[in-house]
């Protein structure tokens, strides 16, 4: 009854329902000798996590939870979210988390991108609200403390659930974004064998979040004078696939540099139209930015102008013709 009354409560409040359409869940079938403790092992590396499983399954934790052979568990995760042209942090919020406001849990997630809005291409992760349903006498500290660890984000919670104060109703549902509800390696092999397709596990947040990493070793090579080196690298990353558009956009444009000073500016204008292509409004300093890269940069800026001049129905050379 109290998980009932719950359900109705949280219904009433336009939360999201247990299962989201936009998270992926993998169903445990329980078996001989399985805890909730040896299960959360087995998903997510971490034992502790048996307190998800109890909540996700409105199990009682009262006296500990009682599972049986046979019992069907939902074992919830992180969702992977490709941005999209247009989206931002807050109209992402809007769909995995029903508000705006609480795009905060995302940015927070996500801290790798520094930008004011997502980038385009950008995958994202999103952290899972997982739904409490409050006990007696319990506090926000103490929900904080048991899903995180650590009582200080009782105040994020606070945010999340637009709560005035930490004092809890008994039976009150809240919503405990969780970034780490990542299925581990046998985790994911058991969601795969148990539904036939490959678990999502962020591989393209991985793959952005290692060319992040490497960027800063192209400026280095191109600030060094090491172009040959930069062109190498530089080519590499593209090669890499699943960019974000800045990403794309910062490895062309050092491309362009460095082809320019490899005595190739037809190669540097061929990076710049790419650049463009993804960034129309891209600008250069020109009080740091040499003549010879300024030239290749408007001569890529008249290309894509006259591309966009030309009717659509022109049978014309493209954009980048004549940079053989």
């Amino acid at each position: 009854m109290r998980h009932l009354a719950a359900f109705l409560f949280a219904c009433s409040l336009g939360l999201p329902s247990l299962a989201h359409a936009d998270f992926p869940a993998h169903v445990h079938v329980v078996r001989e000798g399985e805890t909730l403790a040896s299960i959360a092992q087995r998903y997510y590396g971490d034992p502790r996590r048996e307190a998800v499983l109890v909540a996700e399954n409105g199990l009682e934790a009262e006296g500990g939870a009682a599972i049986v052979v046979g019992m069907r568990l939902t074992v919830p995760q992180v969702a992977y979210h490709r941005v999209a042209a247009g989206e931002t942090w807050a109209s992402v919020a809007e769909r995995y988390f029903g508000s705006a406001a609480r795009s905060f849990a995302i940015e927070e997630a996500n801290p790798s991108i520094e930008e004011a809005q997502p980038t385009e291409g950008a995958e994202l992760l999103i952290p899972y609200p997982l739904r409490h349903v409050a006990g007696q006498r319990e506090t926000l500290n103490q929900v904080a403390q048991e899903y995180y660890g650590d009582i200080a984000a009782a105040r994020s919670l606070r945010r999340f659930n637009g709560l005035r104060n930490g004092r809890l109703a008994r039976g009150q549902v809240i919503l405990v974004p969780l970034a780490d509800l990542v299925l581990s390696e046998e985790g994911r092999r058991l969601a795969t064998e148990g539904t036939g397709e490959a678990a999502a596990g962020g591989e393209t947040r991985a793959l952005q979040e290692r060319i992040a990493a490497e960027l800063p070793g192209l400026a280095t090579a191109i600030a060094e004078g090491q172009f040959t080196e930069a062109v190498a690298l530089g080519n590499r990353l593209l090669g890499a696939g699943e960019l974000t558009g800045n990403q794309v956009v910062t490895i062309q444009r050092a491309l362009a540099v460095a082809y320019v000073a490899l005595g190739r500016p037809d190669l540097a204008t061929r990076a710049f139209v790419e650049a463009l292509a993804l960034q129309p409004d891209l600008e250069l300093d020109t009080r740091r930015t040499s003549p010879i890269v300024l030239a290749a940069f408007e001569a890529a800026r008249e290309l894509r102008t006259a591309a966009a001049a030309t009717p659509p129905d022109d049978a014309g050379p493209p954009p980048d013709a004549g940079l053989e």
